[in-house]
Order: C-alpha cells, then sequence, then structure tokens
C-alpha cells in the first residue's frame, strides 16, 4: 500500500538479478486459482518515439498472450509509453509468468499501494519577498517553473490557485485538464494549468468501489484536502491576511508562487474504510504522462510499505523518478513519518531527492494556570473561549474502590463517567501520533468532560480538536508536576486560555519526532534523508468540506508538507540556472544547509531522548534557499554514474541495459559504491583504510582555487589529496581523493 507522507515506508529485494528492474512497470492481475490482479510489466526504456507506436505493441504483447485482441483490450489498464515503456494489466498469475519470461521483459510484478505520506515558513528560511535581490524576486518568483504534484487532486476554488499577475503558459507545456465530476477546463486558469487523473488500476484492485456514491469525486477534484494543501506549499499564489481562527495570521504563499501547478490525483478515498490509498501503477501512468506534459519538478509526498531495492519496479516511484531524472526532472519525495525509530527511512533511490520534517521557530503557547498559581506553558491549537478555573483529575484507584482507572490516554474510555464529567482529565501516552490525542478527546467529551492535557513526547503533533474542545499537550516533565499538584492537593482545579503564536527564540528548531531516520536500511552507503525542511504545523490550503478549517485553510504536519518546501525551492533554483542537473540541484541544496537553525542555535531530534541531530536526522541540515544559490562546487550525476552505481552494488547487466535503452558491461572488478559522486560520503563498518573518489564541477567564478579543511569524527583519520582544487576557462571539474581509517577495534 502507497499512503500519505503524514505517514509511509519502503522494502527491497536482495536478489540482485531482480532488483533492477522497478525502472519500467507493466499493471496486471495476477490470477491464481481463478483470482486476478492487476500487474506491472517494465520494459525500460521506450524503443520508439511515437507514443502510439508505443501503445500497440503493448497491445501486440497481450494479443499474443491472450489470443485475441478484443481480450488485450480488455486487460490493458495502463500503457505507460512517453517516459519508458511498460504496461498495466489484469493477469491471472500463469499469465504473469509467461510474459514475464519474453525476452524484452524486464520485470513483471503485482500492483502495490500508498498511502499520502506557509505564513511563517519563507520568512524562517531567508525567502521574504520584502528583499528585491534574493532568489524569490531575481526569478520571478518561479514563474516559467511547472511543478508536478502527484497526489490526492485539488480544490481549484481555493484562492491559493488565482492567476492574478500571472503571465501567459509557458510554451513547453503540452498538458492539459481533464474533465469529471465536478471539474472540468474551466476549473484551469494560468496558474492551475494542468489537471488529470488516474484510476484505472484502483478501479481493478477495488471491485466494490462505488463511484456514485462514493465522497470522492471521479476527476482531478480532490475530496481529500492533502492535494490542495502540499501544492500550496510548493507553489500557492499569495493569499493575505489568512490564519486559523486567529493563529499564524499573515500571508499564505508557496516557495514559488508564480511557478505553474499541475496536478495528477492518483490516490482516491475509499469510505467503508476511510483510508486513502494509491496505486503504484496509476503512480507510474501519472509520472509517465507528467514526462510528457513537461513539468521541471515532481513533487510526491506519498510513500509505502514495505521496503524494495531502490531499483526493484515495485517501487513504482524510484522507478517512473529514474526517467524523470534522466530527462532533467528532480523529483523530490517524502522521507516518511515512522520516526524517530533509525533505519526508517523511505524513498531510498540515490536519484531522489529526500526530505526529512522539522518545526519552525514557531509555537502555539497555551497557558494553564493551576490552583496554587503555578502557571504551565502547553502546546495545542485551541481558539475557544478562556476554561475557568475547573476541576481537574487524573483518573487512578484512591484505593478503596472496585471501579476501573486508567490514566492512559488511549485507555480513558474505562474510566466511569462520574470520574470524568464536568472536569479537565490529565492522562499519558507513549504513542507520538495525533491519534492517542483522538482516542482521549472523544473519551472525554463522551463522559462530560471539560478538557484534556495530553502528557507525552516532546514534538508530538499538534492538531485542533473537534469543536475547539480544549486539549493540551505537554511533555512528560511537565504532565508529571501537574500530577503531583493533583495529588498533593485535595480539590485541584486549572485554568486553561486560549492558544498564542510564538514567533522567533527562545521557540527551537527540531527534527520532528515522527520524521523517519536513517541510516538507509537497504543501501548505507547512500546517505537517506537528503535534506530537511519545515513540516509541522504548516498553514496551506484545503478542500472547504474539511473538518478542521477556517475559511479553506489547515494545519497539517508530516513529510508530506516538508516535501514541497523543497520542490518549491527547486523550481527557484532551476528557474535560475536552467542548465543544473537534478543531481547538481540537490547537491548545491545539501552542500549549503544549515547545520543550526537560521540563527546559529543547535538543530535537536525530538524523541526518547531528545539529541543533537546529525546527517542521518536530517541529511545535509535544514535547507538554506539563498546559499543553495551559490554553492561554488557541486557534485553532478549522468546516465553513466548511475549506470556505475547500478553494477557496484549488483544489479543484472541484462537489467541494466533494458533500463537504459543500451547495451552494459559493468567492469570486473566492479566499481565501488562509495565513488559514487553524492554530495555526502557514508562509509557502513569502517575497519580497514578505504579510499575513495568525488568529482567537483565548478558553477561559481571561472577561475577559482579551493583548500580543503577536515573536521574527522572522532578516531578516524580522514586525508584528502590534493589538498588544493584550482579551476579555470579550461579546468571545470576536478577530482579528489579520501582515505580513511581508524584505530576504533569496533565500529557501526
Amino acid at each position: 500500500m502507497i499512503r500519505f507522507a503524514n505517514f509511509f515506508i519502503f522494502s527491497l529485494d536482495n536478489n540482485s538479478s531482480n532488483v533492477i528492474n522497478n525502472f519500467v512497470f507493466y499493471s496486471f492481475y495476477r490470477i491464481s486459482m481463478g483470482h486476478v490482479e492487476v500487474h506491472i510489466v517494465y520494459l525500460g526504456e521506450k524503443q520508439h518515439d511515437d507514443p502510439k507506436f508505443v501503445t500497440e505493441s503493448h497491445h501486440r504483447m497481450l494479443w499474443s498472450l491472450l489470443g485475441s485482441k478484443e481480450e488485450a483490450y480488455d486487460s490493458m489498464v495502463h500503457s505507460f509509453r512517453h517516459g519508458f515503456s511498460g504496461f498495466a494489466a489484469k493477469l491471472t498469475e500463469s499469465q504473469a509468468k509467461k510474459i514475464a519470461n519474453l525476452p524484452e521483459v524486464v520485470h513483471v510484478i503485482p500492483d502495490r499501494f500508498y498511502k499520502p505520506a506557509t505564513t511563517r515558513t519563507w520568512d524562517y528560511l531567508g525567502l521574504s519577498a520584502s528583499n528585491p535581490k534574493n532568489l524569490l524576486n531575481e526569478t520571478n518568483m518561479g514563474e516559467d517553473m511547472i511543478i508536478g504534484i502527484i497526489d490526492t487532486g485539488v480544490w481549484p476554488e481555493s484562492e491559493v490557485f488565482n492567476d492574478n499577475g500571472i503571465g501567459q503558459v509557458p510554451s513547453h507545456w503540452k498538458g492539459g485538464c481533464e474533465s469529471g465530476e465536478a471539474f472540468n477546463s474551466s476549473h484551469c486558469n494560468k496558474k492551475l494549468i494542468g489537471a488529470k487523473y488516474f484510476i484505472n488500476s484502483f478501479l481493478a484492485e477495488n471491485e466494490s468501489f462505488n463511484s456514485s456514491a462514493s465522497l470522492d469525486f471521479i476527476s482531478p477534484r480532490g475530496y481529500n484536502g492533502h492535494g490542495t494543501h502540499v501544492a500550496t506549499i510548493a507553489g500557492g499564489s499569495y493569499v493575505p491576511n489568512t490564519s486559523y481562527k486567529g493563529l499564524a495570521g499573515g500571508t499564505v504563499r508557496g516557495g514559488a508562487p508564480r511557478a505553474r501547478i499541475a496536478v495528477y490525483k492518483t490516490c482516491w478515498y475509499l469510505d467503508d474504510e476511510d483510508i486513502t490509498t494509491c496505486s503504484s501503477a496509476d503512480i507510474l501512468k501519472a509520472m509517465d504522462e507528467a514526462i510528457h506534459d513537461g513539468v521541471d519538478v515532481l513533487s510526491l509526498s506519498l510513500g509505502y510499505e514495505p521496503l524494495y531495492p531502490e531499483t526493484d519496479v515495485r517501487d513504482g516511484i524510484a522507478t517512473g523518478a529514474f526517467h524523470a531524472v534522466l530527462k532533467g526532472i528532480t523529483v523530490v519525495c517524502a522521507a516518511g513519518n515512522s520516526g524517530p525509530a533509525a533505519q526508517t527511512v523511505t524513498n531510498l533511490a540515490p536519484w531522489i531527492i529526500t526530505v526529512a520534517a522539522t518545526t519552525l521557530d514557531r509555537s502555539f503557547a497555551t497557558l494553564m494556570t493551576l490552583g496554587n498559581n503555578k502557571v504551565i506553558m502547553g502546546q495545542a491549537i485551541y481558539t475557544g473561549p478562556e476554561l475557568g478555573f475547573t476541576s481537574l483529575v487524573y483518573p487512578e484507584n484512591p484505593g478503596n474502590s472496585n471501579e476501573s482507572f486508567s490514566g492512559t490516554c488511549e485507555r480513558l474510555i474505562i474510566n466511569s463517567n462520574r470520574t470524568m464529567a464536568g472536569k479537565v482529565v490529565l492522562c499519558f501516552t507513549e504513542s507520538p501520533y495525533s491519534t492517542s490525542a483522538s482516542r482521549a478527546v472523544s473519551y472525554v467529551k463522551r463522559a462530560g468532560g471539560l478538557g484534556v492535557i495530553i502528557a507525552g513526547q516532546p514534538g508530538n503533533v499538534l492538531r485542533p480538536c473537534l469543536d475547539d474542545f480544549p486539549c493540551v499537550s505537554v511533555d512528560y516533565e511537565l504532565g508529571t508536576n501537574i500530577l503531583f499538584y493533583i495529588r498533593s492537593n485535595g480539590s485541584p482545579v486549572v485554568k486553561i486560555q486560549p492558544s498564542r503564536t510564538l514567533i522567533g527564540q527562545p521557540v527551537g528548531t527540531k527534527v520532528a519526532s515522527f520524521s523517519s531516520r536513517g541510516p538507509n536500511p537497504i543501501s548505507a552507503a547512500i546517505l537517506k534523508p537528503d535534506i530537511a525542511a519545515p513540516g509541522v504545523s504548516i498553514l496551506a490550503a484545503t478542500t472547504t468540506n474539511t473538518t478542521f478549517n477556517d475559511r479553506g485553510f489547515i494545519f497539517l504536519s508530516g513529510t508530506s508538507m516538508a516535501t514541497p518546501t523543497i520542490s518549491g525551492i527547486v523550481a527557484l533554483l532551476k528557474a535560475l540556472n536552467r542548465d543544473w542537473s537534478p543531481a547538481a540541484i540537490r547537491s548545491a541544496i545539501v552542500t549549503t544547509a544549515w547545520r543550526t537553525d537560521p540563527l546559529g542555535e543547535q538543530i535537536f531530534a525530538e524523541g526518547s531522548p531528545r539529541k543533537l541531530a546529525d546527517p542521518f536526522d536530517y541529511g545535509g541540515g535544514l535547507v538554506n534557499p539563498e546559499k543553495a544559490t551559490k554553492p561554488g562546487l557541486v557534485y553532478d550525476l549522468g546516465l553513466e554514474d548511475y549506470v556505475l552505481y547500478m553494477c557496484s552494488v549488483g544489479y543484472n547487466e541484462t537489467s541494466i541495459s533494458q533500463l537504459v535503452g543500451k547495451v552494459t558491461v559493468c567492469s570486473n572488478p566492479k566499481p565501488s559504491v562509495l565513488d559514487f559522486n553524492l554530495p555526502s560520503i557514508t562509509i557502513p563498518n569502517l575497519k580497514d583504510e578505504v579510499t575513495l573518489t568525488r568529482t567537483l564541477t565548478n558553477v561559481g567564478p571561472l577561475n577559482s582555487v579551493y583548500k580543503v579543511t577536515v573536521e574527522p569524527p572522532l578516531g578516524v583519520q580522514v586525508t584528502v589529496t590534493p589538498e588544493t582544487l584550482v579551476f579555470n576557462s579550461t579546468t571545470k571539474r576536478v577530482s579528489y581523493k579520501v582515505r580513511v581509517s581508524t584505530k576504533h577495534k569496533i565500529n557501526t
């Protein structure tokens, strides 16, 4: 399944002969004992430039397998014909095995499903429109760039899609707007220039889906506001005087507010399960179309379980991304929301920019006054009236009762109504997710309670509670202080004030507790995540039928929100440097990132315990848009580099050849993965001395001289040769070697 990157993951097959095959997909139905499933048939690089010819070749392949032209057309779900070659079709298991044995087929796999994983962000990152000489204004706010959003669709009436003052649609755009339920071409404009939907594989796998009764729209219009939210962050137009019921007030806009938005809806709401899900075959088809349409950036706040090797065809995003990157399209994906545990990061392919989430220098302070006049500052998005002094309770057995009691947030339901009625309830949770708060609120409201104080891990995700019910988060220490007050007082009471927005110091920047962490669980020598960006309590547009919204705007948290922040910045960088490759853009972002917050304060990583953030939490660090415009040097990558990478990790030569569209022979001995030209160096299990190579390309002043400085990890020796790199009109690229050794007996 694929889910939204407000929470998702991947996994891989270690069989090196199969790993490469996630570059081209076909979707088929797998049938076992009469059972049919959609499968993805991946054929690699397309062999013909005419899309009609490519699709007809797919039909002929199915025709030869199924025996008739009619059955071939009925079986076909999608034809991938622009960025790469492949198709999705409904097949039995035996049929899938037969077609997999054809020499032109790279891989056949069953379809998989994914789930969908502001006002302050841009000022915080130094991209204020008030500075006439910054990246934003030097690129005319990204006006000629097109950002493709693959997600849950769009709410076109949102103010963030206004095209006031925006020029004509860029000449390289070949896409359009597709009509459907409650959506037609009139909903598009010079801002929202593309809108398509992809549902065939979803329908093939969900035969009970009732499109006429579903709350979702069979069109680019999104019932779930996730897609509109991420589109706002990446490239939404200016919308002044926006807030959530008075909190976080200001102007909402995207990172590239004049960039054009093209929406590809691949994720659909299942009413009976109350989830949103996305087929990998539908996503691949959307990526194929986006490549054809002419997008400059692809933003995917999606992920899935389990993990596959980054070149396994079952990882549809990595496969589509490979072909997009080779055509100059930067692909930005979410790291996932399974933190703070190690090795939970997803979207691991080395050609993808993988994004972690941090907090902003903003908090929503909610003051609580105890009966002993002690003031506790919690966090909440509470905009209701002040709750005057009210009885405060922690449900526990006083020692003389036969009733059941629980002060655990998820188990408040076992308490009697009279325990909680008319009171504010304190509870404790170990869960970092907002579901524990939602359950606690529902139990207390049902019992007639008046508020909840939730004590848990620092960094818990905030969201407003239904009906503006007071639900305030505190950490364990503050929760324990409140508990001691309750136990020491015969009639404990508390007063809760509405939340207030605090900006700047002393509010520190932290890697969010939910943000998935490295090291890379599949290829440990490839650092993931690549970069971090704000993704906590981000205010952006949504559908107007969402429960928690004000004027069509809502707070959401997740690496889903951090991802389009990077996508917007990528659009600006590409507008400024049209000749930079996706790898060069990634290098510029990673090597110039802040390793402190913008004010020079340390960045911590939320968790138990909290610690200083490191590259496995945030990659290169917190994105610094202005510095990324002038990196001086970049670590670039092209097709040959990706081929060397695939050879170095043992992928099958035949599969590599089909993937890239030409015969490939890996060297013997195979190249070292440590030489892959990333803007980072990660050495797993350092034991013996290791020597590796990096190559730098000058994008700064023509005549430049750079001297090395080394700050080695404790107990590690690092030597760089040469120590000086000289660039001039004839020398644009220079390589250097790094020799690394250690005195440690035991290493990780």
